[in-house]
């Protein structure tokens, strides 16, 4: 049987997104912060997803994120650091927000049930899901999808931040843009290649740390993202 036409699988996300059930996730130390449930029919896997630093788990990118993996049969854990829960603009210590990741992670698990359970994130949220998984493994989870991981600040290149990835031992996917300002692919493929079978990487030609691709390209940003979740998809179904 051929693959469900698009209008079908956007129409199938359109009311998964209505659906989203939202949740309170306890945190140790700190206070309760929201989640958003989404488990699409004929779910194959689950994933908890942090949001990056600059917008939480209702912006459109996260939005598009969950519904297109919704599309696919994922489903997913969106979920707001404490600071953003309280519309704070600084992100919160490490400690805090890897007690977030590893929260949610829980809730995830225990909602997933008997699914295939990943972790990860945009950005920061990737960077917080990673730092929590190499100080101590976060249960059940058998892999991490970083979306647009952000290997250094933009302008200031280097490697210091993936450090901890040695520490982690389980697959990590490594989904970007070759025009990312905060991982210039030259240093990127090394750190990637330096994890050996537990690491892939991901590129897509001309997109940036957003995911975006200039019009001179020939490609949407739709297409873009379509082409990372397709990636994410068939990645977590082989692990």
């Amino acid at each position: 049987m051929g693959r469900e036409p698009l209008a079908g699988r956007r129409a199938r996300a359109i009311v998964a997104a209505m659906d989203a059930e939202r949740i309170s996730i306890a945190i140790e130390g700190a206070d309760p912060v929201s989640g958003l449930w989404m488990a699409p029919a004929g779910v194959t896997s689950c994933l908890a997803l942090a949001h990056g630093a600059g917008a939480g788990m209702t912006h459109r990118s996260m939005a598009a994120i969950a519904d297109g993996l919704a599309e696919r049969g994922v489903a997913t854990l969106r979920y707001q650091f404490p600071y953003m829960e309280k519309g704070g603009k600084r992100v919160d210590p490490p400690p805090v927000a890897h007690a977030a990741v590893r929260a949610a992670a829980d809730g995830a698990r225990r909602r997933a049930g008997s699914l295939p359970l990943f972790a990860g994130g945009r950005s920061f949220g990737g960077r917080m899901t990673s730092q929590a998984q190499a100080i101590s493994p976060l249960e059940g989870v058998r892999g991490l999808v970083f979306f647009a991981f952000p290997l250094h600040t933009a302008g200031k290149p280097g490697v210091e931040r993936a450090a901890h990835l040695a520490d982690v031992r389980i697959p990590m996917l490594f989904l970007q843009g070759t025009h990312d300002a905060l991982a210039e692919i030259d240093l990127l493929r090394p750190v990637v290649a330096a994890q050996g079978g537990r690491a892939t990487l991901k590129l897509v030609e001309a997109a940036d740390h957003s995911f975006h691709v200039a019009a001179k390209t020939g490609r949407k940003d739709a297409d873009v993202l379509a082409e990372f979740l397709d990636a994410a998809v068939a990645w977590m179904a082989a692990h």
